[in-house]
């Protein structure tokens, strides 16, 4: 257990492509998809080893901040902070290094998507064991990328130069979200991973580099983090927050620093073998359990029972219910109590746009 590592666990999005299951007010990390215990909770669950409970932050909204409370008793209320308004990763990642660099100068701190699975968790300690020891020992960004197995243009993309030690690549540039044709010269190429969100920086490396990239928003993030622990510190937080630019950490300071060439950018990639798997929609949730499963037909069918004639590849989450699936294949269907999803999983990465739907009619009861 590293005495200075500390956990930033973003947990802000609403999850859309999960809808009927993920709503605004119980997004899908605060879902049990995979397991028993929700999506945040697993996060927190195998980042314990490394890190006690006192020193995990978690940065979130107001609509999940109270479920997110209740669903991790052990990390203090005071870490899980609801942003005023959403502000992408930059700000969320730069107000963490600002509010650990009063209380611990030599903080390292690890920035973890809520809603990853990890089959392989004494791999990923190892490969975070190593990554730390690379953060600490100077201005340097580490990114975990995980090894690309098919041509995805939903993934940013690391491009690695070359070996800096037995584990770890420097990092010549970061893409995107490609277009098909250039990831598919990504996979042939050998040296491109995706970017799996899950970095470790020291706090003082965060918020230089947040000083240098976005000279306008670190002033109000230094200003929140001197008023935490006083009365004054929501107001604060409400009325500074919103006023930070809205950029991913990705744009705003990933590529201008790459940009500096691979030797002086201090940006490493360790590439990760730990069964990574970002769970983005019903169709990667449904290739993540059927491989675990083991699931001949590939169909998951989530009910009180269910009959199968000549179907195949199906998701089907109506518990309470009988299923019977007869004579179709790779669909996916998932009911709630007020609403209703049918779709393939070749289209399931649309459901997005029903919420986009909802949100426009101001359907609000069904987001």
């Amino acid at each position: 257990m590293a005495n200075n590592f500390y956990p930033i666990i973003l947990a802000g999005g609403r999850g859309t492509r999960f809808w009927p299951l993920s709503r605004k007010r119980r997004a899908k990390q605060l879902l049990a998809l995979d397991g028993k215990k929700t999506m945040i909770q697993q996060t927190v669950e195998r980042l314990l080893p490394l890190a006690p409970s006192s020193h995990f932050w978690v940065i979130t909204n107001h609509d999940l901040r109270a479920e997110i409370v209740r669903q991790l008793p052990k990390v203090p209320r005071q870490q899980i902070l609801a942003e005023p308004a959403g502000r992408n990763t930059a700000p969320a990642i730069g107000l963490a290094a600002c509010l650990l660099l009063k209380q611990d100068p030599q903080a390292i701190l690890g920035l973890f998507p809520c809603d990853h699975v990890i089959a392989d968790v004494k791999r990923y300690h190892e490969v975070l064991a190593h990554g730390l020891g690379l953060a600490a020992a100077a201005d340097n960004i580490v990114v975990l990328g995980i090894r690309p197995t098919r041509p995805e243009t939903g993934y940013g993309y690391i491009e690695a130069a070359g070996r800096f030690d037995e584990q770890a690549w420097r990092v010549r540039r970061f893409t995107e979200k490609p277009e098909h044709e250039r990831a598919v010269e990504f996979l042939r190429a050998g040296n491109y991973f995706w970017n799996s969100g899950m970095f470790l920086w020291r706090a003082r490396t965060v918020a230089d580099a947040i000083r240098e990239h976005l000279p306008k928003t670190a002033p109000w993030l230094e200003k929140i983090a001197q008023s935490f622990g006083t009365t004054k510190f929501q107001a604060t937080f409400r009325k500074l927050y919103p006023k930070c630019e809205n950029i991913s950490v990705d744009y705003a300071v990933l590529e201008p620093r790459s940009g500096k060439g691979e030797r002086k950018s201090k940006i490493y990639c360790i590439p990760s073998d730990f069964g990574w798997n970002d769970l983005g929609s019903w169709t990667a949730l449904h290739e993540h359990q059927a491989n675990k499963l083991k699931a001949a037909d590939r169909n998951l069918l989530f009910a009180r029972g269910s009959f199968v004639l000549n179907a195949t590849g199906n998701y089907v989450h109506a518990p309470g219910k009988f299923v019977a699936t007869v004579g179709v294949s790779n669909i996916v269907v998932v009911e709630t109590d007020d609403a209703l999803l049918v779709t393939t999983r070749e289209r399931s990465q649309d459901v997005g746009k029903v919420v986009q739907y909802l949100d426009e009619k101001k359907m609000s009861r069904l987001v």
